[in-house]
């Protein structure tokens, strides 16, 4: 979530039946998530293929049991929550290694066939109005934090127990969890004075708030990529022609850009997707 380069995703392929000739594209449920998810399914399209979109359907494994049920063909994820939280797997903070690691564990249950290059880098971000720089430096604050985040920070192990453990950053009461289109509303409204935020928001710019730099680096790579069902793939001809068209396409810089287009310019999802498209 702040290097703004290129990286490299994965492909997740999994066994499961065919949709009839549909390929249903499904993201989780933020802005970033449906972004991805309309860009590939408007990619799909061009290359000729019917698409269902199953978007904003939820959290992680949500989304994660509607690819492996069939109900969605594939969906946008992200190299360290595979690790930790579909996985549950330790915290890796290596980038090549946390890739390396989740596409062996996901072939040696039938599930990849390899790497794909397919988007941006994404992470959590802690963030706050002003005042401080690090997350080090947070920590030092006498008063506690009150904290806001959305409802699976509070058990993952890239997640708030860890970060405590990490930074010993003092807290005032429990921490609050609301819808993560909540978070910096909140923030700015003073329910709340920091959350736990995604370093590719573009509000965060846009509204004026600081996002601590991890200077421990406790929060592990999240590095883009699409989880797909491997019987679309080999139902599917011109899928995988199509999905490696996006390859290396998404640099964090424009995936942020484009979060700002919709959560800060309220712009359409699918014009923001479809420019994009027409741009590369």
């Amino acid at each position: 979530m702040g290097r703004a380069q290129i990286i490299a995703g994965l492909s997740l392929l999994l066994a499961g039946c065919g949709n009839s000739g549909r390929i249903v594209v499904g993201s989780k449920n933020f802005t970033e998530q449906v972004i991805l998810g309309e860009i590939v399914a408007q990619r799909l399209e061009r290359a000729g293929m019917k698409v269902d979109r199953k978007l904003n359907l939820g959290g992680t494994l949500l989304a994660h049991q509607a690819l492996v049920s069939g109900q969605i063909d594939l969906y946008p994820e992200y190299t360290g929550t595979a690790l930790t939280a579909v996985l549950k797997l330790p915290v890796s903070r290596d980038a090549a290694e946390v890739e390396n690691r989740v596409r062996q564990e996901y072939r040696r249950d039938g599930r990849s066939n390899g790497c794909r290059r397919s988007g941006s880098t994404n992470t959590f971000a802690m963030v706050i109005d002003s005042g401080f720089e690090t997350l080090s430096q947070a920590a030092g604050r006498k008063q506690g934090w009150k904290l806001g985040v959305g409802y699976e920070f509070l058990t993952r192990p890239d997640g708030l127990p860890g970060l405590i453990d990490t930074y010993r950053l003092p807290l005032a009461g429990t921490p609050l969890s609301m819808d993560l289109g909540l978070l910096y509303q909140a923030l700015k409204q003073k329910q709340v004075d920091m959350v736990a935020g995604s370093a590719t928001d573009g509000l965060i710019a846009a509204m004026g708030l600081t996002a601590l730099r991890d200077d421990k680096s406790y929060f592990p790579p999240y590095e883009a990529a699409l989880a797909v069902r491997g019987a679309a793939i080999g139902s599917s001809p011109g899928l995988r022609a199509a999905l490696d068209g996006l390859t290396g396409k998404i640099s964090t810089v424009a995936m942020r850009k484009m979060n700002y287009d919709v959560d800060g310019e309220h712009r359409a999802v699918r014009d923001v997707a479809r420019d994009f498209l027409d741009r590369k």
